[in-house]
């Protein structure tokens, strides 16, 4: 199961980055694409649209080369494009490329990522 997933999430990568070939995000920078919610129950009762809860997770679709320290050197990124990540409920800035949305978050903003 897990390989399938992993298959279909990496397909999808590949979709958004013919999307995104345009734009690259500026130093810390992270672009990424939030999963689906959830819109059918374990037992098979469609949620609607209000009772869905805001998806944390997300795929990272594209980087910055990093933040820059004092002294000029670039801090390198902790996450790439294909990373599963966690984000904070609230916060970055969407952005619409073609007829999908993405949210540019900052590196420091991410909460966590997935193995």
């Amino acid at each position: 199961m897990l390989r399938a997933a992993t298959g279909s999430v990496m397909r999808t990568i590949a979709r958004g980055y013919a999307d995104v070939k345009g734009f690259a995000p500026l130093f810390d920078r992270v672009l990424v694409e939030r999963f689906a919610p959830e819109v059918k129950t374990k037992g098979g009762i469609m949620l609607p649209e209000k009772s869905q809860g805001k998806v944390l997770e997300a795929t990272v679709v594209a980087c910055g080369p990093g933040a820059r320290a004092e002294n000029g050197t670039t801090i390198p990124m902790t996450v790439k494009a294909g990373d599963r990540v966690l984000l904070p409920e609230y916060g970055g800035t969407k952005v619409y490329i073609g007829d999908k949305e993405y949210v540019l978050f900052r590196e420091g903003d991410i909460m966590g990522k997935f193995d």
